[in-house]
């Protein structure tokens, strides 16, 4: 079972005891987790301090641990080193893919997002009807950049017209930050057990981010983060409480539908790095496996991770 441990009590220690996940306080333990339950560990607490053994009981596992500012977005990450069997072979694909297939990729990347959106809307009895025409509209590259043009026209139909998305602010887009980061890490993580490195994008390319890989495959599920954010602030929730925390780090267990049947977002972002992995060894942007946008009764699936 993947689980993502929010650390959000300033003051702790992390370690490593016995195949377990040890948080105490003055020497006192308050909690642990089974390790091979662990997918990732978001740290946003002062003071937090961990044991080297942890740290490489996490890598050794395939988990991360990030490190986040105050505004829940993350700073920095510790990724393992080795990912899969494959993964030199793998990473020089990844590599020495040319721009044709890169941006064959961030097209399908965005056709996915667009639908997704469309899919939130409609579950929120908002019209959609235009990001059908959107979608079809997404160019190779998307040198139209049809992405904005979508966000433009989905940010104020699912949030209102004085909604502006903003990373620094202390309304609703910090629980946006929160959940963005949760998925953030479960996508870092799929991409380095997939063989990959997370730095090199097929889109988003800038030479300071580590996730760059991460970063692109993200783009579908964004819009499960805004569909809870939603439901958190219909329940009076605005700010990044631990009842928010909780219903975002349920979200990778969410069951999504997928070609092979129902599974997991978990599961569904590892079909994505895994079948990118494919794409980029076979040269084909038809390789790619990208989630299918969920239905209104799917998506009233997020009712249960509020309870």
């Amino acid at each position: 079972m993947d689980r993502i441990v929010d650390i959000a009590t300033d003051g702790r220690h992390l370690s490593a005891h016995r195949g377990f996940m040890i948080v105490s306080e003055d020497r006192a333990e308050v909690g642990r987790v089974p390790l091979d339950d662990v997918a990732a560990v978001v740290v946003h607490a002062h003071g937090i301090t961990w044991s080297t053994n942890l740290i490489v009981a996490l890598a050794q596992r395939g988990a991360v641990m990030l490190l986040c500012g105050s505004n829940h977005a993350p700073v920095a990450v510790c990724l393992p080193l080795d990912g899969h069997h494959a993964q030199n072979s793998r990473m020089r694909a990844q590599w020495e893919a040319g721009k044709p297939l890169s941006k064959q990729l961030w097209r399908r990347i965005v056709i996915a997002k667009i639908r997704w959106q469309a899919a939130v809307l409609d579950a929120n009895g908002m019209s959609s009807s235009a990001f059908d025409l959107l979608a079809r509209r997404v160019g190779s590259g998307d040198p139209d950049n049809v992405e904005a043009q979508a966000a433009r026209r989905y940010w104020p139909l699912l949030m209102g017209e004085g909604f502006r998305r903003d990373r620094d602010a202390e309304d609703i887009n910090a629980l946006l930050n929160y959940g963005y980061t949760v998925l953030r890490s479960l996508c870092a993580r799929a991409v380095v057990a997939s063989g990959l490195h997370p730095s090199i994008g097929v889109h988003h390319a800038n030479r300071t981010n580590a996730f760059a890989l991460a970063d692109d495959l993200i783009e579908p599920f964004r819009p499960l983060v805004d569909a809870l954010a939603l439901r958190l602030v219909a329940r009076g929730t605005d700010t990044v409480t631990p009842e928010a925390k909780r219903a975002f780090a349920g979200l990778i267990a969410l069951d999504l539908p997928g070609a092979d049947g129902t599974t997991t977002v978990a599961g569904a972002a590892n079909r994505a790095a895994q079948s990118l992995a494919r794409a980029f060894q076979s040269g084909q942007a038809a390789d790619i496996v990208l989630p299918t946008p969920p239905s209104a009764l799917e998506l009233a699936g997020l009712d249960s991770l509020l309870s």
